[in-house]
């Protein structure tokens, strides 16, 4: 299985930005919560439920502080898994001997492709907007249970103010990068209609979508939690042909 050309673009992107962060290097706080957004506001952990003995999944899991904290904080064993070697390396010196937490170096779709066994959970924090829904959402659903629960945050307006498209396609967006120059990376930041047509098209029902606006006066910033579960009785895949 391959990426799409704008999924390269954002492979390197995140390789150079996890290189920066090696070598620079960055002190990054632990987290107390989860936080769907860029700020530590709004919903948090408590949205996952109840954990205790189901199997979990951070995709697009980055320095991987978020499952980390699931482990230590909530008793939950977690797998991990990143794309980028460079951000890999970032959470395998960080939490590489931490019990309960698996940390996978992967291709997210190649990885949910080849799960041998579903999860209960499967939750990624802002990274489905760098992977092409068409290519990500049949593997989501082919690795959650039925009645499986599926937590997504993604952009939906940027700091200029531009809000969703209405297509499926990939768009530029600035990756900030303390320390040195933003990089451009491209992302699929879609309606909520649209990404809740892509989510039944492949047997995921939203079961709630909450509004995350920047808590500070003039910042343009917004983000859109989905929740959803994989319904029971259905196959995993696309459940129509319609064209998006």
């Amino acid at each position: 299985m391959h990426s799409t050309e704008p999924e390269a673009v954002n492979s390197q992107a995140w390789t150079h930005y996890g290189a920066h962060h090696l070598y620079r290097p960055t002190t990054v706080p632990e987290v107390d919560r989860i936080s769907w957004g860029f700020w530590p506001a709004g919903p948090g952990t408590e949205v996952l439920g109840v954990l205790s003995g189901l199997r979990v999944l951070d995709l697009a899991s980055g320095l991987g502080k978020h499952a980390a904290h699931l482990v230590r904080e909530h008793g939950t064993t977690v797998d991990a898994v990143e794309a980028s070697a460079t951000q890999h390396e970032r959470a395998t010196t960080r939490y590489g001997n931490l019990p309960g937490l698996r940390l996978i170096h992967a291709d997210a779709v190649e990885y949910l492709m080849q799960a041998t066994e579903p999860y209960d959970v499967i939750y990624s924090i802002h990274g489905f907007g760098y992977i092409d829904p068409h290519r990500l959402l049949p593997a989501v659903a082919s690795a959650l249970k039925p009645d499986g629960r599926l937590f997504f945050s993604v952009l939906h307006t940027n700091a200029v103010g531009r809000g969703p498209s209405q297509s499926v396609t990939a768009r530029p967006e600035i990756l900030p990068l303390a320390g040195g120059k933003p990089l451009t990376v491209q992302m699929w930041v879609l309606s909520p209609t649209l990404w809740e047509d892509l989510l039944v098209d492949n047997g995921l029902l939203v079961d709630r979508v909450d509004i995350l606006d920047a808590p500070d006066d003039g910042n343009h910033v917004s983000v859109r939690l989905f929740r959803a579960h994989r319904r029971a009785g259905v196959s995993s895949g696309p459940q129509s042909s319609k064209s998006r």
